[in-house]
């Protein structure tokens, strides 16, 4: 694994700079990284592919692509801030600072690239979306998954004791603000196929968040790493903000999570 440089401020609102950093990915690994995972399986990540997950965070699916593609195959894993890749020592892993928006990218490269929660908070998502395209080989896979928070939201008039937490709204305000596309995971699969790629696919998982679940675990972590701006939005109280993160431990607590939608295409051989 090549050396990884010092950390970078990220532009990213919940950037890995932050000490809550760890316990979202954590979350996150527990939540989604199974279905991920199978994913990738039905796609035939196989010995000897050349991989790249992009934005890869804690690093659990990376080292699970190069265990998968053993020692023939090769995983590259970029972050805008890797701090949290150091230590992935797996022989035929490399680790990488990258932007995905401004840094080269190698051309025709990769089998399949694989991105969770990156295009969703890119304003120049299109741009992006294109050029990793551009580095897929012909037939190679794109995988990439993001939320859509905005479509299924807490209602206690269809689910008696679901909770619609004022620092949850505070922090979809605050998006907002910042060019965040709540809708995004619901709209990959036709992006996808707008942008030429074949046999598009695309599903969506969803659980029900509760008190001591994986789920507010990471609710707390994005709330807490965002108290500081939330708070100087004027969109919450300190008070409002107290009583939710208290709320998060009530064993009566649920909501719904945001929906994490999966969607896959193919660069065209021809």
């Amino acid at each position: 694994m090549t050396a990884v440089p010092d950390p970078v401020v990220s532009p990213y609102l919940l950037d890995n700079a932050g000490t809550e950093a760890p316990a979202r990915f954590a979350a996150l690994s527990a939540m989604f990284d199974s279905g991920t995972i199978r994913h990738l399986e039905e796609r035939g990540v196989a010995p000897g592919w050349r991989c790249w997950e992009v934005g890869g965070g804690g690093g659990s699916i990376a080292t699970w692509l190069a265990r998968r593609v053993g020692p023939t195959g090769r995983v590259l894993v970029t972050d805008i801030d890797p701090r949290f890749l150091e230590t992935l020592n797996v022989p035929n892993l490399e680790a990488r600072r990258h932007n995905i928006v401004t840094d080269s990218l190698p051309p025709e490269t990769f089998d399949l690239i694989h991105a969770r929660l990156v295009l969703v908070h890119l304003p120049l998502w299109e741009k992006v979306l294109q050029r990793l395209i551009s580095a897929l080989k012909p037939g190679g896979w794109l995988l990439d998954e993001e939320f859509d928070s905005h479509s299924v939201s807490p209602d206690p008039s269809v689910s008696p004791g679901e909770v619609l937490l004022k620092t949850h709204m505070a922090m979809a305000r605050l998006m907002a603000d910042r060019g965040f596309e709540r809708r995004y995971g619901r709209l990959l699969f036709g992006r996808l196929r707008a942008v030429g790629l074949t046999e598009v696919g695309a599903n969506a998982r969803m659980f029900m968040v509760q008190s001591g679940s994986a789920g507010a675990a990471l609710l707390r972590a994005n709330y807490e790493q965002l108290h500081g701006e939330l708070v100087d939005s004027g969109y919450i109280t300190e008070q409002e903000f107290s009583q939710d993160i208290a709320r998060l431990h009530d064993p009566d607590f649920m909501m719904p999570s945001s929906i994490m939608w999966s969607a896959w295409g193919r660069r065209p051989t021809g």
